[in-house]
């Protein structure tokens, strides 16, 4: 039971973290789709003046997501790995940094990330490329020495789109020939479906062997269920039918992805939807192109995606200036080149001008346009040879219609200029568009050699089923070079073809669906620009309330910022006064401090004056025993003042360090132990006879221990200097002061003399010197030991008093 019902706890603590983590996910798939929507299109409405990358880095810009996403798929599944969010924020060096101090599968991935962040960067350089390629080694030997199959293969996958970009298309299809073969051991269709996408997307768009490999990929990811993979590698198809010709099948295709989109509740279905717009356009259906068009401002709308609104706009200034509203057509072109200047740059801004001046021409204003024309493309000159082309195709046009032949052939010829570096499928269409106008002109001013050359030259890059360019008056040109060269049956025929396309295209312009979608969209228009009122009119009216209330907010807050800086005040001034107090209390301390400080020096002014009188006084008592001595024929009274006057020096002696060292209180002992000895020495006239040796360690000590010690010392080492040596050679007296311990220390005096046969009467004798030996050492609350041992050895253990 318990198991059981634990087992019920951790499933419903996993469940929100495990649907957290398929939200996660799902959220990545549709982000992936919606880069790979947005980045198609650009590049497809670009012409391929700009390339698949700087499409995608424009998409991820727009629609503010990470670029790396595009190709990081196969190991990147929206869990967090170390260094990923570093790169999306560009901070590259920062992610470098970390690779050392990562796990073995979060290294891979993280030099994986780096080398398709590289790779993929907008207009790729050599060092992009080198760097790019140092990463995916380093992925690459990690992988290996991990021996995983997973990461082995997503290494080897990055190494082949390396290849594809680094324009060794061959090597790279080696490399993704390899994967595939190998995917297919596995029998894991998503390996497969993984493998046979990527190597179909890195071939040209003009490759039909590309739509028929990336089809076995939608077809395993179909099976699958894998419904945001279906979509966007049917996306990838698209292109290579739409750029091939096969515009019908492109159709159906934009068709199929719109209804699957719709079908996972994908919202920004406005690129499929321009895209259907334009072919229904080529195809002369109007009425689909509108709706279509209509639809896809619509998903913009709802969506709130305006960065490339510029766009959507054109389609519908081209459908209503084939149709013939040619104010209605100026006025979305102007709409487009509007939101182009607020929003991104996508390079589509060229579009739209060129169709306002269009719009313009139409209404016969070829000198309205002409000037529209100049003007602009010198305040923003053409970025590509493609705008190039055009900008002089419609230069040529206006000056034809104003009668300047002459200026005419001159843009006719600048226009062939740019026209033939032009070399992309993409291309195409234009170029066969412009150069069948060009025709048309030589024709008019009886030229047919130059503009026979020029439709051999259209048939040379089109052919029968090429759509999407102006074939109406390919056949025009065609009609009237045959008429000039007296091949008239093969004129019939050009005019006939002629007659049938442009009947086809009046049907449509007349068709009263046409107007009605017309009529619908002006009202729902209309009602969305009253709509639009009454929201600004709320706007407003919210603006107001909130100014209202910011006005009582702004008076309350004043009151109370004058309430609080009345209150700072008071506390500005408490603290003012209080700081007057502390200031005449800091005064009265100083004052008192410099009083304790000139007593204190008076104090050891008056301490030095002691000892120094008390040593003058020592010193008096010293030489009146001298002048004493000088009386006494008494040996023995002699001696006795004799031991006195040392007794009396060693005070002395003290006294005199006190008052000329700056410490008051403790004596130095090494100095005050060797001018005691130097002394004695000279006392008793035995510099050269008797040794000392001494080891006295920096021991500074009470005065009352120091007069001690001294006593003690100069009783001991008189007695050896006088009675310890019967030989006066060799004869050596050991003084020691040594810290046995902290503050222990230890005083020993010891000669190699005679010694004493009988110590312990000795240690018994009432002789003065003894007494005077103990008494002191009881002072000291020391310990004393005397041995006779090659001489007599005096030892005492005392404490330091400490001050």
């Amino acid at each position: 039971m318990k198991k059981v019902l634990l087992l019920v706890l951790l499933y419903f603590f996993t469940l929100p973290l495990f649907s957290q983590n398929q939200a996660d996910k799902l959220k990545l798939q549709k982000n992936r789709l919606l880069l790979y929507n947005v980045g198609i299109y650009l590049h497809s409405v670009n012409q391929g003046s700009i390339d698949i990358d700087s499409a995608m880095t424009l998409a991820a810009k727009a629609q503010k997501l990470p670029y790396t996403l595009v190709n990081d798929e196969g190991y990147n599944d929206g869990a967090y790995f170390p260094g990923n969010d570093l790169i999306s924020n560009n901070n590259i060096q920062r992610a470098i940094l970390l690779l050392p101090k990562l796990k073995t599968v979060d290294q891979i991935k993280l030099n994986l990330q780096l080398g398709n962040f590289y790779l993929f960067k907008p207009g790729t350089k050599d060092a992009d490329i080198k760097n790019a390629l140092w990463y995916i080694i380093k992925a690459q030997k990690l992988s290996e020495k991990l021996k995983t199959p997973k990461w082995i293969f997503q290494t080897r996958l990055l190494l082949a789109k390396y290849y594809y970009q680094a324009q060794k298309p061959q090597l790279s299809a080696t490399i993704f020939t390899e994967l595939v073969n190998w995917a297919k051991t596995t029998k894991e269709d998503h390996i497969i479906a993984e493998a046979i996408e990527n190597q179909g997307t890195f071939m040209p768009n003009d490759k039909k062997e590309k739509a028929v490999i990336l089809s076995q990929a939608m077809h395993l990811y179909k099976k699958l269920g894998y419904k945001e993979k279906e979509i966007e590698t049917l996306m990838k198809i698209i292109p290579v039918h739409f750029w091939t010709g096969n515009m019908k099948l492109a159709k159906e295709e934009l068709l199929t992805s719109l209804r699957l989109q719709k079908k996972i509740g994908f919202l920004y279905t406005q690129y499929t939807e321009t895209a259907i717009s334009y072919i229904e356009l080529l195809h002369n259906n109007l009425k689909n192109s509108l709706y279509y068009g209509l639809e896809s401002v619509n998903s913009m709308e709802k969506t709130k995606d305006y960065a490339f609104a510029d766009s959507f706009y054109i389609r519908l200034g081209n459908v209503y200036n084939q149709t013939g509203y040619f104010e209605d057509a100026l006025k979305f072109y102007q709409k487009g080149i509007a939101y182009n200047q607020r929003e991104l740059n996508t390079g589509t801004w060229y579009k739209s001008f060129f169709g306002a001046v269009r719009s313009i021409m139409n209404r016969n204003k070829y000198s309205e346009a002409l000037h529209y024309l100049e003007t602009n493309s010198k305040k923003y000159p053409p970025k590509n040879n493609l705008d190039y082309m055009i900008l002089y195709q419609l230069k040529a046009c206006c000056y034809d219609q104003l009668g300047r032949l002459k200026e005419t052939e001159t843009s006719y010829e600048k226009m062939d200029y740019f026209a033939r570096k032009l070399n992309t499928p993409e291309s195409v269409k234009d170029i066969a568009s412009c150069y069948s106008l060009a025709a048309l002109f030589y024709t008019k001013i009886n030229k047919p050699e130059k503009a026979r050359a020029i439709t051999d030259r259209i048939l040379a890059i089109t052919n029968k089923h090429t759509e999407g360019f102006t074939r109406h008056l390919l056949e025009l040109s065609l009609f009237k070079i045959d008429s000039l060269n007296g091949n008239y049956l093969s004129a019939i025929k050009h005019f006939e073809t002629y007659t049938k396309i442009q009947d086809s295209m009046d049907n449509v312009i007349k068709n009263g669906e046409f107007e009605n979608l017309k009529f619908k969209f002006e009202t729902a228009n209309k009602e969305q620009n009253i709509k639009s009122l009454k929201q600004k009119t709320k706007q407003q009216e919210n603006k107001l309330n909130t100014s209202r209330l910011l006005n009582i907010i702004s008076v309350s807050s004043l009151f109370l910022l004058l309430i609080i800086i009345v209150l700072l005040f008071n506390r500005a001034k408490i603290k003012q006064r209080n700081t007057r107090r502390l200031e005449l209390k800091e005064k009265e301390i100083n004052l008192k401090n410099i009083k304790l400080e000139r007593l204190v020096e008076e104090k050891e002014w008056l301490l030095k004056e002691i000892h120094h009188r008390v040593k003058n006084n020592l010193q008096t008592v010293i030489s009146l025993l001298n002048s004493q001595s000088a009386y006494l024929k008494d040996d023995l009274a002699i001696s006795t003042i004799k031991n006195s006057q040392n007794r009396i020096y060693s005070m002395s002696l003290i006294h005199q360090k006190l008052y000329r060292e700056n410490a008051l209180s403790t004596v130095n002992m090494p100095n005050y132990c060797l001018e005691l000895i130097d002394y004695l020495k000279e006392s008793f006239s035995i510099e050269e006879q008797i040794h000392f040796e001494l080891k006295i360690d920096p021991v500074e000590l009470d005065i009352s221990q120091a007069i001690a010690l001294g006593l003690i010392m100069n009783e001991v080492v008189t007695n050896s200097i006088k009675y310890a040596f019967t030989d006066k050679t060799n004869c050596i007296i050991d003084i020691s002061l040594i810290e046995t311990s902290e503050n222990n220390y230890e005083l020993i005096i010891a000669d190699n003399g005679s010694g004493i046969a009988n110590i312990s009467k000795l240690k018994n004798s009432n002789s003065f010197g003894m007494t005077l030996i103990q008494g002191l050492s009881n002072t000291l609350e020391g310990h004393l030991s005397i041995e006779n041992k090659n001489g007599i050895t005096l030892k005492l253990n005392f404490t330091k008093v400490l001050a």
